[in-house]
């Protein structure tokens, strides 16, 4: 379980962009699942959600550089709340999957050429001698604005992608698990980019990110 605490390259926890973001709850005197929920909603408010972006730059994933945006998809969102949660001796790790998107998904087919988003990540985090599943990529105005229910994690139970959108109208479809890893899997994550979004990766020719 120790190994789900450390810091690494990418969860450069020790670095003062991640100590900046957890130092109010080093002395809150609050249990751990307090701070897991805290964090969760900090981290799914405190960056817009924003998945037309890529980077084929593992420097780019590491969290204290994640830190310094404003904005940022499931993967680098995750790796942020990871970090945070190790920092503050929290057990956590990352979970990759292949989710379908229902709604409002035309600028997705247009960029992509498919409405699957893969990797998707979302966070282990484990308490009360259980892993627990929580997704803080879509960010509370997101929800709002497509009418999907706010996803909010109780530290309990699994906090995973909303089924159906306020009106009962599929939302989103988790059609392939790809596990959890200990590090951040960047070779996985840039090869299954490159497996599944052959249109991306073909604009992608000569450079290490683009955003659209």
């Amino acid at each position: 379980m120790n190994q789900y605490t450390e810091s690494t390259y990418y969860f450069d926890y020790e670095t003062d962009e991640i100590q900046e973001l957890i130092k109010e709850y080093k002395t809150k005197g609050i249990t751990k699942k307090e701070i897991a929920q805290q964090l969760y909603l900090k981290i799914r408010d405190g960056w817009t959600y924003y998945p037309y972006y890529f980077s084929f730059s593992k420097e780019n994933f590491k969290s204290s550089y994640l830190a310094k945006k404003t904005q940022g998809q499931c993967v680098e969102k995750s790796i942020l709340l990871i970090s945070c949660l190790r920092a503050l001796g929290i057990p956590a790790r990352i979970h990759l999957a292949k989710v379908k998107n229902h709604i409002a998904v035309e600028r997705l087919i247009e960029m992509f050429g498919t409405n699957e988003l893969t990797p998707h990540a979302m966070v282990n985090i484990y308490l009360n001698g259980k892993w627990l599943k929580a997704s803080p990529a879509f960010n509370k105005k997101l929800c709002e604005k497509s009418n999907v229910p706010v996803l909010d994690f109780d530290g309990e139970n699994d906090s995973v992608f909303q089924k159906y959108d306020a009106l009962g109208n599929v939302f989103m479809e988790y059609i392939e698990d790809y596990g959890h890893f200990e590090d951040v899997p960047t070779d996985f994550i840039f090869n299954n980019i490159k497996q599944h979004y052959p249109m991306l990766t073909e604009r992608f020719k000569g450079l290490t990110e683009m955003q659209f």
